[in-house]
Order: structure tokens, then sequence, then C-alpha cells
């Protein structure tokens, strides 16, 4: 009976010092706005370098041009620190919400330089030449660099009430033309839509049910209390990785639902998130992730 009882410890023991497990079969290593870490933010160089070093997935953001076109770019506007004009013109950081890429033909934003300015955040990224591509000319590179389209993408719907009808379409507008748009042109079983606007995720959920959806979170909530703001349970919980802890992991693998944090660019963080058994990593820097799998 002793030798019994000490071998139910034992096992108890290993069970709970084990490693968490991830409920993915793989590390999902995704591309931040491409590589931004080594090449300009959002810009096709930025996702072929991505490629270089073997990411699953490329993670982007959209924007919606006067003309219907949706460009890859985190902001729904020319970003003074990293973008000049057609002339080469600096944009002021109080000025830079008129250039409204909602406002503009996608000719008008193809002529500014995104590029060669560089980003003073990241030492590391290659200044170039380069503007703002449509999300079907990424595709196109995509898949001339891959021979085929079996990337998986992470596009984020930059979008929030303020912005609404100014900056942007209204939820439903903006997620319908985003259906539009991908639906035949890459395979859903690609493609996740993630945003922090819940107005966005709720429409895709009861609209598109069959499209993978990816909660992005910053805020100090637990993710009970996400999920049940959002009503329903997504795919994926994305929320930024300083807010995450163990056991949320734990709670959210419980509920069958993915942990890919956000923007993780130090080794010693990756491995910290991968020990909790994080099904993904989101992050600027493709190259140190590369060493984390291996």
């Amino acid at each position: 009976m002793r030798s019994l009882l000490l071998i139910l410890l034992l096992g108890s023991f290993m069970s709970c010092s084990q490693s968490p497990k991830r409920l993915s079969d793989q590390l999902d290593i995704q591309g931040h706005r491409g590589a931004r870490g080594l090449l300009p933010e959002n810009t096709v160089p930025a996702f072929l370098k991505a490629l270089d070093y073997n990411v699953t997935t490329l993670e982007l953001d959209l924007a919606v041009t006067a003309d219907g076109q949706l460009v890859v770019s985190h902001e729904p506007w020319m970003n003074h620190s990293i973008c000049v004009d057609s002339v080469g013109a600096a944009i002021s950081e109080e000025a830079e919400r008129s250039f409204n890429i909602y406002q503009m033909t996608y000719d008008e934003v193809a002529g500014f330089d995104c590029g060669s300015l560089g980003n003073p955040r990241f030492p590391e990224q290659e200044a170039m030449n380069v503007s703002k591509p449509l999300l079907l000319d990424l595709f196109d590179a995509v898949d001339d660099k891959l021979g085929d389209s079996s990337i998986n993408y992470n596009i984020e719907i930059k979008s929030n009430p303020q912005g609404d009808n100014l900056f942007h379409p209204t939820p439903q507008q903006f997620s319908d033309l985003v259906y539009s748009i991908i639906n035949g042109r890459v395979d859903w079983k690609y493609i996740t839509i993630q945003s922090f606007d819940f107005r966005v995720l709720q429409y895709f959920n009861e609209k598109y049910p069959d499209v993978q959806l990816a909660a992005l979170i910053e805020n100090q909530e637990t993710p009970a209390q996400n999920i049940a703001t959002l009503g329903f349970t997504p795919d994926i919980y994305s929320s930024w990785y300083k807010d995450l802890t163990a056991d949320d992991v734990r709670y959210l693998h419980d509920q069958n639902v993915l942990v890919v944090p956000w923007t993780v660019n130090e080794l010693e963080d990756m491995q910290m998130l991968v020990g909790w058994g994080v099904d993904g990593i989101i992050t600027d820097y493709p190259d140190r992730a590369v060493n984390l799998v291996k």
C-alpha cells in the first residue's frame, strides 16, 4: 500500500510539473506587419523578408481608400514618423490625420514613400523607398515567391466608433468589403480576421460564421470578462503579451481557444510564453523566432 501511494504521488507530481501543451500542432510564428524590425512595416519587401524566416503566418492591417480598395496600412492616415509625401516633404504630427487614406484614391496613396525615413524604434530596420501596397498586390507577390497560396494571413480590420465614416467605413461595410475581396482569391482556411473592434468580430461571427476570428485585447480584464463582452467564444485570443499569465493560457485552452499574444520581440519573453503553452507568437523579428523554434 505504501509503495502504491508513493507511485501515485510521484505520478501526480510529474503531471503537474510537465510543460503545458499547445492546442495547435505547430507553434505559429507570425511576422508582425511583415518583419517590422527588419524592413518598413506593412510593405511587400517586409512580408517577403518574413517568408525568408519560414514564418507560418503574415500579420497585417487594412485601411480603405476613397475608391474602395483595401490598402495594407496600420493607420488610416500617413504616419508622420514613417511617411513623406510624393515630393519627399515631411509630414508633421499635427497634420498627419489630414492625409486621410479614406479620402484618397489608391493612386494618391501610392505616391507616398513610407520607408525611406526608417523607424527610430527599430534600429535594425533597413530604410528604402516603398509605398503602401494593395492587399491584392500583396497576395500576388507572396504567391510569386512561394509558387502557391499556402501561407496563412492574420488580417486586422482597423476600426473604432469614432472613425466610422471618417477614417473608414462602418464595421459592416468594412467587413463585407474585406470578405468580398478575399473570397475566391485566397482559401479561407488560410485566413484569420482579427480586430480590437468587437463590432467587427460580432458581425463576422453572425454573417460569416465559418471564418476564423481572433479577438485582439489590450486591457486589464480577464479572458472570461473579455469573452463575455464579445458575446461568443473566439477561435483565438490575442492579448498584449504583458497582460497574459500562465493561468490565462490554461483557462483559454480549457475553453478550446488558441492563444497568440502580441507583439513579442525578445527571445527570453518568447521562451517564457512557449513554456506556458501559447499556440503562437506575433513578432517584429521573425529572425529571432526562428531560433525559438529550433
